[in-house]
């Protein structure tokens, strides 16, 4: 799964109730754009340029799958949204929120909607020093200086005060309860991807399942029933190996872990998989290993129709996949929902993510965070 981008955008604002202006744009963007993991305290300036009521100013660092053209397009809107209109006429003028896009990983573009790094943040204390106080590490791509090394530099001899401190709406979200958490579904289920933007978001450890490397999985879908026993205790002993081996290195009443799977995922598919006799005799090794391996706190299965899943699969393109039928898929969900409906050992929660594609709408990733918050609070 490809990383998330990290952006730095800049917010300003001199009309009206500014603070109030800042704090709907933050809350708007990380709604409707990504993830907003930071936001530095907001500072006061004069304005930059021509004679105006002094600007806030702040800046924010930004997690998000958009392209830098998306989220350009996607700030207007939320300008749009906040009463921004914008006029064609020429030099500086007031502003009810100002969005401006300061950097985009360390990339260079230069489009004619779109230049990034901002080509004058060398020369605005109101965008520096917001910066710094992101604590990122960050060089200009054009430059090849820090920030720290810019604001030295930086022509810029106006007053630029920090005036009032704000929360990242990241802040609402809390894992302090809990330590381990495990995400399940079935195949194309995003659980992968989930797992891989929540550990981003979030900076935890992370648990993601060796598969790729697994010499039966190919000739498995080829001919099930030849191939079944040997693909389900290759994935045991290699998950096996893997939790015993990563979990070791980690302390779980301090460091925070998030897994791509559980190991019981391995009966699951064990069940559907192989014959009765074939099942016992897997269950029975299976029993021995389970109890060795920590539990997570937080069990959370991915719920996806087999039709959806199915076109999950076609799309990412792994050519051993192509061959799975939604049957199958329909017997690995219900499977894994006969066994959740049963199960006492774990804290389990379903999530139905059919309708929801959390990589591209923002609110369907808040959505599931907020499951996720609720169930840990209760």
């Amino acid at each position: 799964m490809r990383a998330q981008h990290q952006v730095i955008l800049s917010i300003g604002t001199n009309q009206g109730n500014r603070l109030e202006n800042i704090k709907q744009c933050i809350g708007l963007i990380h709604q409707e754009i990504g993830t907003v993991i930071a936001v530095s305290r907001v500072y006061e300036t004069a304005a930059w340029g021509f004679d105006s009521d002094a600007f806030y100013n702040c800046s924010l660092i930004l997690h998000t799958y958009h392209l830098a053209e998306e989220v350009l397009s996607k700030a207007l809107e939320v300008e749009q949204k906040l009463g921004r209109i914008r006029q064609n006429a020429n030099g500086y003028q007031s502003r009810i929120i100002d969005i401006d896009m300061i950097a985009f990983d360390e990339e260079i573009i230069d489009t004619e909607a779109l230049t990034v790094p901002h080509p004058l943040m060398q020369d605005r204390k109101f965008v520096l020093l917001p910066f710094q106080d992101l604590k990122i590490n960050w060089t200009h791509p054009v430059l090849h200086k820090t920030i720290s090394e810019l604001i030295e530099t930086c022509p810029d001899k106006g007053v630029c005060e920090a005036v009032a401190n704000l929360e990242s709406p990241l802040q609402n979200v809390s894992f302090e309860k809990i330590n381990y958490i495990a995400f399940e579904g079935n195949i194309g289920a995003g659980k992968t991807t989930l797992a891989t933007k929540i550990s981003e978001d979030f900076n935890t450890k992370t648990l993601f399942e060796r598969f790729a490397g697994n010499s039966f999985l190919a000739k498995f879908y080829k001919d099930q029933e030849r191939y079944a026993l040997p693909l389900e205790l290759s994935f045991l002993v290699d998950r096996y190996q893997q939790l015993s081996e990563d979990l070791a290195s980690l302390d779980l009443q301090k460091d925070f872990l998030v897994a791509d799977y559980h190991v019981f995922k391995s009966l699951i598919f064990a069940k559907v998989t192989l014959e009765e006799a074939e099942y016992q005799l897997y269950k029975d090794l299976f029993d021995i290993v389970y109890k060795e391996i920590p539990k997570p706190d937080l069990y959370v299965y991915l719920l996806q129709h087999p039709e959806q899943l199915l076109k999950n699969i076609q799309k990412r393109g792994r050519d051993y996949e192509q061959l799975i039928s939604t049957e199958y898929l329909e017997k690995i969900n219900t499977a894994y929902l006969d066994y959740l409906n049963s199960q006492t050992e774990l804290n389990v929660l379903i999530i139905d993510v059919t309708n929801k594609d959390f990589v591209n709408n923002q609110s369907d990733y808040l959505f599931i965070l907020d499951e996720i918050q609720k169930r840990i609070n209760s």
